[in-house]
């Protein structure tokens, strides 16, 4: 299959079910319908960067999959998760798909990309995830216990936000790449008092050997 971005041809892959051969076949036509209707509405929306598009099954679902599995893995019990600046669906859309019995809020600001996560629940038949169309800064105080964001804001910018929608003892989820620490190192004092990082999980991607992670903050003021 191809694709025009850019004026110039892309070759797709799909390689999703290759890697994850444990995930079960109902679930690898929903993750497929997804990949699919991402491409459809990637031009008028920019839902992900041309420069991804030949590669969306690695970057954007591979990582997905292996960091929410990271994520779940730490709260075998969890039964909702945040998932902060949703935009173009990713790691939210995954999670529910990988966690039916996991109420996914999905919080975004731009109603054009609400419409889109609008579209793909339905289409996909998610019953778990519910879409909140406003501002991080909206969300009610301590009215998020556990969170997460890919692509979002810088971690240090995120928790600063957190403080707000986060209670005592809450969780934050950061999708990073490999140069996390750098991230972390840059957290203001400030913020170190009422937040402590640590590395949830860091994890290599099925092709290329690059490098991802999972960082976890928990506010403890």
């Amino acid at each position: 299959m191809k694709e025009s971005a850019d004026s110039t041809q892309v070759v797709l892959k799909y390689r999703v079910k290759e890697w994850f051969p444990d995930i079960s076949a109902p679930i690898h036509d929903q993750l497929r319908l997804m990949y699919d209707e991402m491409l459809k509405s990637n031009k008028a929306l920019s839902l992900i960067s041309s420069k991804t598009i030949a590669h969306a099954d690695l970057i954007h679902f591979s990582d997905s999959i292996m960091g929410c599995r990271a994520i779940y893995g730490s709260h075998p019990n969890l039964t909702e998760i945040f998932d902060i600046g949703s935009g173009n669906g990713f790691p939210g859309l995954v999670f529910a798909l990988l966690y039916p019995k996991v109420v996914v809020k999905l919080v975004e600001s731009d109603s054009k990309r609400c419409e889109y996560l609008k579209h793909l629940v339905s289409i996909l038949r998610l019953a778990n995830v519910q879409i909140l169309n406003q501002t991080v800064e909206t969300l009610p105080a301590n009215s998020v216990k556990v969170a997460m964001a890919r692509g979002f804001a810088n971690i240090s910018k995120s928790i600063l936000l957190g403080r707000k929608f986060q209670p005592s003892g809450g969780i934050f989820y950061h999708f990073k790449s490999e140069e996390w620490g750098i991230e972390v190192a840059q957290i203001p004092t400030q913020l170190c008092s009422i937040w402590v990082p640590s590395l949830a999980a860091e994890y290599t991607l099925p092709v290329g050997g690059v490098k991802f992670a999972v960082v976890k903050t928990v506010k403890i003021g």
